[in-house]
């Protein structure tokens, strides 16, 4: 595929922002559906949108050339963040998959099943999650630790519910929980609670989980696991970064700043012992 280099600076910049970062900021979650959905599944779309609202992107137009695992062809597949599609092999399934710089990063497919919305959940309105809100996650069951399958699927849960990346958290604010519980080596229950602070007579509050939907079990049928090469530059962190050489000395990124200090106070003091020596020698 050719790609085009931008020419102007503000095309440059607008692609610099959405390259891959060492610090990576909060992405959008794609969300798209193929040719043949179904009901449940089309609710399941809306209603993850909407848990994830500010934080992804629907589009609700019928895709017929994206084939998920089938295809090899990056173009169709780029698009895959979470796919939704239904047929008699593979009915009500969704596939999710993580993108690192142009690529697909991995991919796993799941079937949804038991599914119940947030209308079936009956619940005192005033305790609802805000929207935006950071969630705790808790994932139950060894499962998660021996099964290959399920330690993907942690993963990539872990990776679409964290919500934004902040460096502190307000206590106060934590007001859902997602509950992923192992019912067998390919089987996931995934619930949406409200989490509910009451008085327990010690300065420690008492916790309640309320159930306020949506609510299915997942069924691992297919993942595909990402790529050494590309694993490894994915996850690359700010520590691993490059020392930048002075001279020819290679300094680390803090030492270039110490340097440059150093040499603007000895230029400092020479200046003043000059002005000093000229003003004795005038006198």
């Amino acid at each position: 595929m050719k790609i085009k280099t931008p020419t102007k600076g503000r095309v440059k910049r607008e692609l610099d922002k959405r390259a891959p970062k060492l610090v990576e900021t909060g992405k959008k979650t794609l969300i798209l559906q193929g040719t043949k959905t179904s009901g449940t599944l089309n609710s399941v779309l809306s209603e993850i949108y909407h848990l994830k609202k500010g934080g992804a992107v629907r589009y609700t137009r019928k895709n017929d050339n994206i084939r998920r695992f089938e295809s090899g062809d990056s173009d169709y597949v780029l698009l895959c963040c979470q796919y939704g599609s239904h047929s008699k092999k593979r009915p009500n399934n969704l596939v999710i998959g993580r993108m690192y710089d142009h690529h697909v990063y991995d991919l796993i497919e799941v079937g949804v099943e038991n599914f119940k919305s947030i209308e079936s959940f009956s619940y005192d309105k005033k305790i609802a999650p805000r929207v935006g809100s950071k969630p705790f996650i808790a994932f139950i069951g060894e499962g998660f630790e021996n099964v290959d399958e399920l330690k993907h699927l942690k993963e990539v849960l872990l990776y679409f519910l964290r919500g934004e990346v902040v460096e502190n958290i307000n206590l106060a604010g934590l007001d859902r929980v997602y509950v992923c519980t192992t019912i067998s080596s390919n089987k996931v229950y995934l619930t949406h609670c409200a989490l509910q602070l009451k008085k327990s007579g010690t300065v420690v509050p008492r916790m309640e989980l309320v159930e306020v939907g949506p609510s299915m079990d997942l069924v691992v049928r297919r993942h595909r696991l990402p790529n050494e090469g590309l694993r490894k530059e994915a996850m690359k962190t700010a520590k691993d970064q490059p020392k930048k050489k002075v001279g020819e000395l290679a300094l680390p990124n803090k030492a270039k700043g110490v340097k440059s200090e150093r040499r603007e106070a000895k230029n400092k003091e020479a200046n003043e012992h000059a002005s000093k020596k000229q003003k004795e020698e005038s006198e």
